[in-house]
């Protein structure tokens, strides 16, 4: 194998320090929100309170620096003009100097640093090959009564010998006031990050008491009362109020889904206990005693049938399940008035036996929709008219290029009034009904066809009779 290039070998990062990254971001992550809140609070107020105290720092020292400096520059001028004129060398109160010879050895010097060397051996050859030396003696920190600024210059006397001038200045009063100012600048920044700090988390925390509520609330939902809703508050417009709401009608939805299962639940086990306690009985009166040949026929038959209603009403159920979402849906254009014929032919028989007729009114043109269940539910249409209804039927299919108008008409009584509202619900029967047959499914069916492909299904009574109309967008 080939061995990757030293290049890139150098760029690739420790897998240590990545890995300790990725569990710092993970530690990270796994803080509450208002801790994570604070503290990004906290830490950029540190910075920012840092970077203003270092500006306030370097612009009150550089202003020191430069008032001492000038005063040295005042104090070395003096000290140079006492020498080359041959005066006794003094100076203001905090002044020293030292005069020394080329080789750094002290001719003179102020009781205040006669016993030190203020300049290294370095400075000194520096000072005598005619360079000026600045040197500070002494620091900021710790506390140190003889600190100093010095200037050393090489100077000429009048007897034409060359010595070294050493100036100096305490800094005593420019380090203090450095010191004060940084225990200042401490105080009000430490001051400063705590309200920051606290300001930061009362701020998070009014912000998230919402969400907390919500939480808590959220918690009793499973076990508590239908209807109890999250606490929001009326009067207000924000992001987190908009979000309760949003979760409220969810909720709604969600009980309402909730309360269409229990009752999908208990009609379906009340229709299918119906068939399937008709089967125990025959086939316990079957065995009760032995039959004869045309009885156990007979038996049989009422067996078949039963379990023929009970495939019936399986199939509906799962079709309907299967209308839930409009990916099963397989549009294409089809002839109009042949879609209908298609759809109507099958009843044609039935409706002899009963003389009744079934009347066809197909503009004619194509729609695009999923022939598969738009047949069966112009079918279940019919069989409804056909089972609940009277007279005769008529069927009226119409289009304007954009939308399917489809109405089935009977000169029935029409539905109970109480009962229009539910009619396309399943299970739902009116009470005539209930003991005829079918199950309860067909204007289900016909509706989930309709939503399916994003139209809608209602029924009304007329003077005439029953209608019941489909709005499809084709």
């Amino acid at each position: 194998m080939t061995p990757p290039p030293a290049g890139d070998a150098a760029e690739t990062p420790p897998s240590g320090a990545t890995g300790n990254g990725r569990r710092g971001l993970r530690r990270w992550g796994r803080l509450p929100i208002v801790a994570r809140l604070v503290t990004a609070v906290a830490l950029t107020m540190a910075v920012v309170l840092g970077g203003a105290a270092a500006l306030v720092y370097e612009r009150v020292q550089h202003a020191l620096d430069q008032q001492l400096d000038a005063e040295l520059a005042t104090y070395y001028h003096q000290l140079q003009a006492d020498l080359r004129a041959g005066r006794k060398l003094g100076g203001p109160d905090g002044s020293a100097y030292q005069i020394l010879d080329t080789h750094g050895q002290v001719i003179q010097a102020s009781a205040l640093v006669r016993p030190e060397q203020l300049l290294t051996p370095g400075q000194v050859t520096s000072a005598a090959d005619g360079a000026t030396v600045h040197r500070d003696i002494g620091g900021l920190l710790p506390l140190n009564p003889h600190t100093l600024r010095i200037k050393a210059q090489r100077v000429q006397l009048p007897d034409h010998r060359n010595v070294i001038a050493v100036a100096a200045l305490r800094r005593g009063h420019r380090d203090e006031a450095l010191r004060e100012l940084l225990a200042q600048l401490a105080l009000a920044g430490g001051l400063t990050l705590i309200a920051a700090s606290y300001v930061g988390y009362r701020t998070a925390r009014a912000a998230l008491d919402p969400v907390e509520r919500y939480r808590r609330r959220a918690a009793t939902l499973a076990g508590g009362p239908s209807g109890t809703r999250l606490p929001v508050p009326d009067d207000r417009d924000d992001e987190l109020t908009r979000l309760g709401h949003t979760l409220n009608q969810m909720l709604e939805r969600l009980e309402s889904a909730a309360e269409r299962e229990r009752r999908f639940l208990a009609d379906a086990s009340h229709e299918l206990r119906t068939p399937l306690s008709l089967l125990r009985a025959e086939l316990d009166v079957a065995l009760h005693r032995p039959r004869t040949t045309t009885e156990l026929t007979e038996t049989l038959r009422s067996v078949d049938s039963e379990v023929q209603r009970l495939i019936d009403l399986t199939n509906a159920l799962l079709d309907l399940e299967q209308l839930g979402g409009t990916h099963h849906l397989t549009r294409a254009r089809v002839d109009l008035p042949e879609l209908i014929d298609s759809a109507v032919n099958p009843h044609h028989r039935a409706a002899e036996r009963d003389q009744r007729t079934i009347t066809v009114d197909a503009a004619p043109g194509t729609i695009d929709v999923d022939a598969g269940w738009i047949r069966p539910a112009i079918g279940n249409l019919v069989d409804n008219a056909l089972r609940h209804g009277h007279g005769d039927i008529r069927i009226t299919a119409t289009t304007d290029g954009t939308t399917l108008h489809l109405t089935v008409a009977d000169q029935g009584p029409g539905f109970p009034p109480d009962f229009l509202p539910q009619a396309f619900e399943r299970f739902a029967r009116a009470e005539a009904s209930r003991t005829s047959s079918g199950s309860g499914l067909g204007l289900a069916f016909v509706s989930a066809v309709a939503a399916s492909h994003g139209g809608t299904a209602h029924a009304e009574n007329t003077d005439h009779g029953t209608v019941v109309t489909l709005e499809i967008p084709c």
